[in-house]
């Protein structure tokens, strides 16, 4: 699946892919993330998360954190599921990061 936003931000539509691959699969299983978004994998493997909302969603310089809606639904997502988190290179030669880049470029609204 694929899908794109207009007026938007790469980082949100990073998110927003997690998001809704997490929510198309039922029950609460073991799943793995594979994505080249250090943004993301950084923040569930470093623990941001929990850090944001112990300090009212205020950032390490103490400014609202950015895109918070889409953190809390990733959230919510994750804590129905096992997550494991998998950064890989982006425009590595990796064939399942080269066919997400693909559906993301053709997915570009205007």
């Amino acid at each position: 699946m694929s899908g794109g936003e207009p007026q938007t931000t790469n980082q949100r539509m990073e998110l927003t892919a997690v998001i809704e691959g997490l929510a198309a699969i039922s029950g609460r299983r073991r799943v793995r993330v594979h994505s080249d978004s250090a943004y993301i994998v950084n923040c569930f493997r470093d623990g941001w998360w929990e850090r944001w909302e112990g300090n009212g969603w205020k950032n390490a310089q103490k400014q609202p954190v950015a895109n918070r809606d889409l953190w809390e639904r990733l959230i919510a997502e994750t804590r129905r599921r096992d997550v494991v988190w998998q950064k890989v290179a982006g425009h590595a030669d990796d064939e399942l990061n080269n066919r997400v880049d693909a559906l993301a470029r053709a997915a570009i609204v205007g």
